[in-house]
């Protein structure tokens, strides 16, 4: 055996068996990990944080596109470009559905215009 195929033996025949992190060793959706080797040749652990399914419209229910989806908690970490989109109702409401509240806003104030209008022109008569 030589040296050179000695040395590719050592590192093909490494272990990759991973310690798991914390108390319990059951592979359950809350307690995923990730095997990752360090620079240093180490493999280790990683947990897998769950994802979330993110924030919705407050009207129609989608998911807003532009915010993270992560736990509540992780918000609170997040600098304020990140948690909210620039826009009027930025975090809450989708701009399909902004657009249609404008929209509604002004038209019922053009419709009040047109009434003021018209009991103007018949109390004329």
């Amino acid at each position: 055996l030589s040296f050179r195929s000695f040395l590719y033996y050592i590192f093909k025949m490494t272990d990759n068996r991973v310690t798991r992190p914390g108390r319990h060793s059951y592979n359950t959706r809350s307690s995923r990990i990730r095997a990752i080797r360090t620079p240093g040749g180490k493999l280790v652990a990683q947990t897998i944080t769950k994802t979330t399914k993110g924030p919705k419209c407050s009207d129609c229910k989608c998911s807003l596109p532009g915010i993270k989806h992560l736990k509540k908690t992780a918000y609170t970490n997040l600098k304020k470009r990140e948690r909210t989109v620039s826009r009027a109702y930025g975090g809450s409401a989708c701009a399909g559905c902004v657009r249609q509240r404008i929209i509604r806003a002004f038209l019922l104030e053009e419709q009040k215009a047109v009434k003021k209008l018209l009991a103007e022109r018949a109390s004329k008569k």
